[in-house]
């Protein structure tokens, strides 16, 4: 069952695996990034979250507002250990110097096997997009994925409104 299902993954989930692993080893190097790039990654996972959530279940309402409480949830609880240690900013060169983190890496793959199983186990079982149970569980693990993002996004903004020169190792 598992080498059919391997078999009929399209090729672009594929591609799309290779590239969100591209974008997680490249997070595992300091690095020096711009606001908008130290933005855009959890901009774009919270967007697959939050797609994850709206495009699987048929109770829309049900799913956004259960991503919603996991976002906060995991903004709320985990903000502070997500938090991107080491991390510092140039006010003169206007960036970021971000250290290495297997951290990132471990959240995009987080992210994608949960959408993959998702779709999997919902093409097995189309039932399951209406049922109640899976829309809570699955919309509260999307959110949390999606608040932990923002929870390191976050970390490294508050250096730029002054909270403080470098994030603490």
């Amino acid at each position: 069952m598992i080498r059919s299902i391997l078999e009929h993954t399209p090729v672009w989930v594929w591609a799309l695996l290779c590239a969100l692993l591209a974008l997680g080893i490249a997070q595992t190097r300091t690095r020096q990034v711009s606001t908008a790039r130290a933005t855009i990654l959890p901009i774009v996972m919270i967007a697959l979250s939050l797609g994850g959530a709206l495009s699987a279940f048929s109770q829309v309402a049900l799913a956004c507002v259960t991503w919603v409480v996991g976002f906060f949830v995991s903004l709320g609880l985990a903000g502070q250990i997500m938090a991107v240690r080491g991390a510092s900013w140039s006010p003169q060169e206007r960036h970021f110097r971000v250290p290495g983190s297997f951290v990132p890496l471990t959240l995009i793959l987080g992210l994608f096997v949960t959408k993959y199983v998702a779709g999997v186990v919902l093409a097995i079982n189309p039932s399951l997009a209406a049922n109640i149970r899976a829309v809570i569980v699955l919309s509260l693990v999307y959110g949390a994925f999606a608040g932990l993002f923002w929870a390191r996004a976050r970390s490294l903004r508050s250096l730029v409104r002054g909270g403080a020169a470098v994030l603490p190792a």
